[in-house]
């Protein structure tokens, strides 16, 4: 069964982890304050709990080529219990399982840039700090 689909220009923040609803709800909060317009397409299914990144690419590579999305950001436990919310963004197009996190504060232009195809996965991944978060180029 292939991943949900975002709206529009948005992107998918699929829920991972199902151990506390309050924390979910503070999320999708950060996610709507984060930015004036929508920029994520949230799916909290039961059945993508605890998916990982191998889970999802074999999802994505049963999916008929027009159902395949590029990217996809995960509500896994670290991001819901941060107070940055960093979401794992994983790669599923160009270099698939490729990931990085990016907190929620980047997260619309992150969004917004991959869905145009302005800027792409590995640009943002290569920018990663040590950690492997994502916290802007520099310039902000």
């Amino acid at each position: 069964m292939p991943l949900p689909q975002p709206h529009d220009l948005t992107t998918l923040v699929l829920r991972t982890d199902f151990g506390d609803d309050a924390a979910w709800e503070a999320l999708c909060a950060a996610l709507d304050g984060a930015d004036e317009h929508p920029c994520a397409t949230r799916v909290s299914d039961p059945r993508f709990g605890g998916a990982g990144v191998q889970t999802l690419l074999a999802e994505e590579s049963a999916a008929a080529e027009d159902e395949r999305i590029c990217e996809v950001f995960l509500a896994d436990a670290t991001a819901l219990a941060g107070p940055e919310h960093p979401l794992p963004a994983v790669d599923l197009f160009t270099e698939p399982g490729r990931t990085f996190r990016v907190p929620v504060r980047w997260y619309p232009g992150v969004s917004a840039n991959l869905s145009i195809a302005n800027l792409d996965f590995a640009e943002y991944a290569d920018a990663a700090d040590a950690s492997g978060t994502f916290r802007g180029f520099g310039d902000d």
